[in-house]
């Protein structure tokens, strides 16, 4: 693994976890495959390529934010 899957990874771990606390999903961890990340969000695990975990954790964080 290159150091920008390293560094986007910890990006999306960082986005997770904030996600777990604010508790919009269920879970979250590596995925089977090194390209995933995965994301429990409404009872279903999805395996997403990191670069669609980060826009989607981007996106769920960013709707749910208090203005």
């Amino acid at each position: 693994m290159n150091s920008t899957q390293t560094d986007l990874r910890d990006e999306i771990r960082q986005l997770a976890e904030e996600a777990f606390h604010m508790k919009l999903i269920s879970g979250h961890g590596d995925g089977p495959d090194i390209e995933e990340y995965q994301i429990v969000y409404q009872g279903k695990p999805r395996h997403l390529p990191l670069e669609q975990a980060r826009f989607f954790l981007m996106n769920l964080l960013y709707r749910n934010r208090v203005v």
